[in-house]
């Protein structure tokens, strides 16, 4: 799909990774409606970026909000369902009100929207769908049950979604990061990068959903090569990855959920 002229939905905009995605659209021609629960970021976002713009102040983990986001948006031909929560720490350290907000904003959000906007992109024969997802879709981690469960739950739905919709004019992505320096979840969390995994940028990130959208490509994962085999091997074989990394990764899993516990 050529980018020019498109009208694309971005959640999650006022987000380090929503910021490098919105840029890189706005310069391929893209109109967007920029959404998040920022309403003064999003106006100063929207002023920043090439082109004429719309925001829609968003709290995606509010019921009902999803279908009120896509029936404010209007006709759209792509959309980027990049907002998350993280959902850190032990289950029962989590309230059912934690749970609940995950799980409407990082799963139930980006499929009710998708159903939503389907009808028209089909009608219309051309739309994209990209769902930023991460290499916790891959691989579970110790404290992360139901982070992981979101993110497997997302990568299953675009995936299938993406074969339904194979010859229709209209498809889907799923773009899955790893750990982004300077933006993302864990970056905010404060938490130090596992000892030589590496990072990725928000503009590798970016870069991805463009080509997803441009090149329909079903998959990416923006991570250094050893990351993302990691989490290849952890997703075969999740019994012997996690006897042989258990006791760092529930270090560094406490670390991370101790530095989320108020962006749940």
């Amino acid at each position: 799909m050529d980018l020019k002229g498109k009208t694309a939905l971005v959640t999650g905009a006022t987000g380090g990774l929503g910021r490098a995605i919105a840029k890189a659209l706005a310069d391929r021609g893209a109109t967007l409606v920029l959404s998040s629960r920022k309403a003064d970021e999003l106006e100063r976002l929207a002023a920043e970026l090439p082109g004429e713009h719309r925001v829609a102040v968003s709290d995606l983990a509010e019921p009902g909000a999803a279908l009120a986001l896509v029936a404010s948006a209007g006709d759209l031909d792509v959309l980027v369902a990049n907002a998350g929560l993280p959902g850190s720490g032990k289950l029962d350290d989590l309230t059912s009100t934690d749970v609940e907000r995950a799980l409407r904003v990082n799963l139930e959000a980006p499929m009710l929207m998708a159903n939503a906007l389907l009808p028209g992109m089909l009608e219309r024969g051309e739309g994209h769908f990209v769902m930023v997802g991460s290499l916790s879709g891959l691989a579970p981690t110790a404290r992360q049950s139901v982070y992981n469960g979101t993110k497997f739950g997302l990568r299953g739905f675009t995936l299938a979604l993406r074969e339904d919709l194979r010859g229709t004019g209209v498809s889907a992505s799923l773009v899955a990061p790893g750990f982004v320096r300077d933006a993302g979840m864990f970056a905010d969390s404060g938490a130090q990068t596992p000892t030589g995994m590496g990072t990725a940028t928000p503009e590798q990130v970016s870069a991805a959903v463009v080509e997803a959208i441009e090149k329909d490509r079903g998959e990416a994962s923006v991570a250094p090569f050893r990351q993302v085999q990691a989490a290849k091997f952890a997703g075969r074989h999740p019994e012997l990855a996690g006897r042989l990394s258990n006791k760092a990764a529930v270090k560094a899993g406490d670390e991370v959920a101790r530095g989320q516990a108020d962006k749940r």
